[in-house]
């Protein structure tokens, strides 16, 4: 496997290969995706590593044909197997057969109409020689199997919506494996779950690439993943590879981690200092909390359909300070962050804003910030039309236009971004444009649904800090909905642990986090590799 920055002898016959693509805006542009090369020899795994927006799924997607909206193929080749995936018919015989791919998000590979079994029972007939009833379903059972989940007739009746997010992504994984194919991309494929499934789905995929001679292609944010799994490593700066070697040979440190702050600058920009400074990740202060007042949730049950979520959730959010929400996958969290936007009518109980001498003219006091910033953004809208909707409700087009670039600054954007859409941003970028939106309709307080997962850990940082900024300048109170616990230990205040819908223990974060009273607390924590237990001191 090799990158334009290096070059080692390969196999004559490697499974894949990528030689000099380039990808680039449709309407022009800087390429997403420079002279890219490597190869994917047979039964070996290539890690993929980079910051957000370096061009790491595009890479993956060539694998499989596929490139982003709005993109398109400047120059290049493609070849997995000898056949070219950009072609049709070629593409029709590599898709499930030779090549699969497994995404960050189980909801993009699953029907939310069918039934596990029938989907994995299509998939089985499309991709092997299976064709009776009880060989498909034997192949289906057999698949269950292999990704720790029940193969028993209850299980493949349910429906994707049935399932936790853990069990979704194995059901993914066994769609993937159907047609047993020889290449498998993997575009961080664990950083949607909670660190006990994350950790357990880890230990899946290593069995998966450690048997016969199946190749992979792993995108990942967790460079000691990588590097545990790996026969190489290569990583993409700016659309480019700038460094390859193997695992036990560090691949050389991108040249935009020297002399920034966490999370680096946007590309052109220089590091933020003075006012923009980040805050310390040590700082525990609740930037204005003195204001008095609260977000208050009181005996809160919410439902799906007539299967219930949240049973009597109760909590106290000061004004002005942080509070982290964590659990397992499928323990109520994204649910409650909804009831608390309004999104989600509860089937009972209250959440309630109060602000003690808080003036009027405030637009909705309560905004979600959702975790995937390029579904929550319109593809075909610009940044400037995004952000002009909300302020146009209560500015000129002038003083929105004024608005809009002040918005960008707070979330430490230049203004030339205004014209671009969000394909052609990066991950963190995208995310910062979020908030921007949310920020224009003068919210008091801003709950962040996992809006860190999808980020790599500098550009996630990034993302905290300015959370940390925003409730230092502004004044807004923070919900943190997250897997990531190192997050939660070192920018809150207070967390507050959900399991199966309920409270499972709740209190300052430094107690919750190192002195953990509940087991799916300590379990939380033990996966964490104990990343999280040098949790700064509180400043009382």
């Amino acid at each position: 496997m090799t990158g334009n920055a290096t070059a080692r002898p390969v196999e004559a016959d490697p499974l894949a290969e990528i030689s000099g693509l380039s990808l680039g805006p449709v309407q022009g542009g800087p390429p997403v995706l420079h002279d890219a090369r490597l190869t994917v020899p047979r039964g070996q795994v290539l890690g993929v590593v980079g910051r957000s927006g370096s061009g790491k799924s595009s890479l993956a997607y060539s694998l499989l044909g596929h490139v982003r909206p709005g993109l398109e193929v400047r120059s290049g080749t493609v070849r997995v197997a000898g056949l070219d995936p950009f072609d049709r018919a070629d593409a029709r015989r590599l898709r499930g057969r030779v090549v699969s791919f497994l995404g960050q998000d189980p909801a993009s590979a699953l029907n939310p109409a069918l039934r596990i079994g029938t989907q994995i029972g299509e998939a089985v007939r499309l991709r092997s020689p299976a064709r009776r009833a009880h060989e498909v379903r034997a192949q289906v059972e057999e698949l269950l199997l292999s990704v720790r989940l029940p193969a028993d007739r209850a299980f493949r009746r349910r429906l994707p919506s049935q399932v936790s997010g853990g069990q979704a992504q194995r059901v993914a994984l066994a769609l993937a494996l159907a047609g047993t194919p020889a290449l498998l991309v993997l575009d961080e494929p664990t950083s949607g779950l909670d660190t006990v499934l994350a950790d357990r789905m880890r230990g899946l995929l290593a069995e998966v690439l450690s048997g016969g001679d199946r190749a992979a292609l792993l995108v990942s944010h967790d460079p000691a993943w990588v590097a545990s799994v790996a026969h190489e490593v290569v990583r993409l700066e700016g659309g480019r590879i700038t460094g390859a070697g193997t695992p036990d040979a560090p691949v050389p440190a991108p040249r935009w981690s020297a002399g920034f702050p966490a999370g680096g600058p946007g590309p052109g920009r220089a590091p933020d200092t003075g006012s923009r400074e980040a805050p310390r990740a040590g700082s525990r202060e609740a930037p204005g909390a003195g204001s008095g007042g609260a977000l208050s949730v009181r005996g809160l049950h919410a439902a799906h359909g007539r299967v219930s979520v949240l049973h009597g959730v109760s909590l106290t959010v000061p004004a002005g300070s942080c509070t982290a929400v964590v659990g397992p996958s499928g323990s109520g969290k994204t649910t409650l962050a909804r009831c608390l936007a309004g999104l989600h009518r509860p089937a009972r109980g209250t959440v309630e804003w109060r602000e003690d001498g808080a003036e009027g003219g405030h637009g909705a006091p309560v905004q979600l910030v959702a975790q995937d910033a390029r579904g929550a953004l319109n593809p075909r809208e610009s940044v400037r039309a995004a952000l002009m909707r909300p302020l146009g409700r209560r500015h000129s087009a002038a003083d929105s236009a004024r608005e809009a670039a002040r918005l960008l600054d707070l979330v430490s954007l230049d203004a030339d971004l205004l014209a671009r859409r969000p394909g052609e941003l990066s991950g963190g970028q995208r995310q910062r444009v979020a908030l921007a939106r949310t920020l224009a309709a003068q919210p008091r307080v801003l709950v962040c649904d996992e809006i860190t997962s999808a980020l790599d850990r500098e550009t996630a940082s990034g993302i905290l800090a300015l959370l940390g900024s925003l409730r230092r300048t502004l004044g807004v109170t923070v919900v943190m909905v997250t897997h990531d616990l190192t997050a939660a230990a070192h920018h809150a205040e207070r967390a507050v642990v959900l399991d199966a819908g309920r409270v499972a223990e709740a209190g300052p974060v430094d107690r919750v986090l190192t002195a953990p009273e509940h087991p799916v607390t300590r379990a939380l924590l033990t996966h964490a590799d104990g990343v999280v237990l040098a949790v700064p001191d509180q400043r009382r």
